[in-house]
Order: structure tokens, then C-alpha cells, then sequence
């Protein structure tokens, strides 16, 4: 900032000769480090939440339901869920946690995401820390080296992300059956699913590159209407990117803590019918 000891005609831009000498980082009154200390706090909550359900391997199920932390389960050391989403992949060699061989996709597509990324810039890094607010950093390399270089690969985690996405949508419907697996039976339990995968399928399909997909590198909507309209559709969801993202992950995190408190015999489901 200009202090008003700068050589005559050393300074530009707003530090050039003629402007006001502010000394102050910033003009702003208003608390502006809410956002990003809130931004923070929320994700080293879930962050915290996660590892540790992803590294407990236990108590993620609860018929019918399975937390979407271990949702596929990959590994033989999955616990057995009747008619769930359980694949042996990978064999009794794998002795860790199975949520860890699939988190690594929905995880991904968050980090890379538009979204999150200004989210935790803002909230751990301060580049910048909000709006109008000067960054401490010296120098600026966005993101043209690693790790950050691989942000690039959000569109490869977002074809990633569909599949899950998809296996999460079965999740859902295993639902509609009780602790015997009849069918035609719901619970509170089904009621948090449907949400969830509504917010996890909203989320989604609101990504910048899901627009990008549908409706990028065309330069004329009227030859391609089917595609014109899908990016109309995905736009008006991309303006809620950020409430979706913050709703979808609250949301996954609350469908595994039901299945976490009912695995561990806190409660039992309410039935509805």
C-alpha cells in the first residue's frame, strides 16, 4: 500500500502519484473474515468427521441401509449386505478400511471443484481472504504447478463421480424394504436418502464442467436445441453451485451418521410404514 514515501513516479496503478496514501490493507468495515473463518470451520468439520468414519470400518451398516462413505464396498472384508452394492474386488489382501478404495472419486471431484477450490483458498491459504481484501502472499503462480496443476483434472473426477452417483441412486431404492428385506416398507432412514441423493445428483449435475459438457464448443444453440436446452437446465442449477455443495455434503454426512447411530443400536428406525 502507498504510505506517501515513494519516490515521485516510482508507484502505479493505485499507488501512483495523485491518489490518497493509504496505508490500510483494506477499506472494508464489515466483518469480512466471517466467510472464510466459517468456510473453514465447516470443512475441518467434515474433514475430521470423515477420516475418521472412513478409517473406523465398522458400523456402516444397518439394514437396509449403508453409509455412502463404503457405498460400493470393493474389498472381501466388506461387511455383507444382501442385495447391496457389495463387489469383491479386491481380495483378503486388502486390509484396510474398503471406504478408502472408493472415497478417493467423490473426494476428488470435490477437491477440483470451482466451488470448494475458492472456498478453501479463501479459508486456509487467505488467497486472496475476500473480496477487496489484499492477499499476504508475495507472489501469484495460480494454478500453473503442482499439486495445484492437477485442478485440471476436475473433469475426469466429474465422469468419475456419475457412476458413484449412480450406485448411491440404488443405494436409495434398497431403502424401500425393512430390516428383513421385504419391500414396500419405509423408514426415516429412506426419507434422508431420497434427500441426499437429490442434493448429491443436484450437486453434480450443477458442475461447471457438466455445463461445459453439454453445452461448450458449440457456436450456434439454434442447430443444437436438445443441447441448448440441457445447458439451460444445468445453468439455472449452476447458480445455486454453492448451496448444493454445502447441502449435498451435509447431507452425505447425515445419511452416515444415521447409519452409524442405528449400526451401533442408539436407536431404532421409525418406520413410517
Amino acid at each position: 500500500m502507498a504510505t506517501g514515501t515513494e519516490p515521485p513516479g516510482s508507484a502505479t496503478g493505485v499507488r501512483s502519484p495523485g491518489r490518497a496514501a493509504i496505508a490500510a490493507r483494506h477499506l472494508r468495515t464489515d466483518r469480512w473474515w466471517l466467510s472464510p473463518a466459517a468456510t473453514a470451520a465447516g470443512l475441518l468439520a467434515f474433514v475430521a468427521y470423515s477420516t475418521w468414519r472412513a478409517f473406523a470400518n465398522a458400523d456402516y451398516y444397518a439394514a437396509p441401509y449403508v453409509s455412502p462413505f463404503y457405498s460400493p464396498c470393493l474389498a472381501e472384508n466388506c461387511v455383507p449386505m444382501r442385495g447391496g452394492p457389495n463387489w469383491e474386488i479386491f481380495g483378503s489382501w486388502w486390509g484396510l478400511s474398503p471406504a478408502l478404495l472408493i472415497l478417493v472419486f467423490p473426494l476428488g471431484f470435490r477437491l477440483t471443484c470451482y466451488y470448494y477450490r475458492k472456498a478453501y483458498y479463501r479459508g486456509f491459504w487467505a488467497s486472496p481472504p475476500a473480496c477487496a481484501v489484499a492477499e499476504p502472499h508475495a507472489s501469484y503462480t495460480g494454478e500453473t504447478r503442482f499439486p495445484l496443476l492437477l485442478q485440471n483434472l476436475h473433469r475426469y473426477f466429474f465422469y468419475a463421480a456419475l457412476p458413484v452417483a449412480g450406485i448411491l441412486t440404488y443405494d436409495t431404492v434398497l431403502t424401500f424394504r425393512n430390516a428383513d428385506y421385504a419391500w414396500g416398507h419405509a423408514g426415516l432412514g429412506t426419507l434422508l436418502f431420497l434427500v441426499n441423493i437429490a442434493l448429491i445428483w443436484a450437486y453434480t449435475l450443477s458442475c461447471h464442467s457438466c455445463r461445459h459438457i453439454v453445452g461448450g464448443r458449440l457456436k450456434h444453440f439454434s442447430k443444437h436445441p436438445v443441447r441448448y436446452r440441457l445447458w439451460t437446465w444445468v445453468g439455472r442449477l449452476n447458480t445455486r453451485h454453492m448451496l448444493l455443495a454445502w447441502s449435498s455434503l451435509i447431507s452425505v454426512a447425515l445419511c452416515d451418521l444415521y447409519v452409524y447411530l442405528l449400526a451401533t443400536g442408539t436407536f431404532d428406525d421409525p418406520r413410517f410404514f
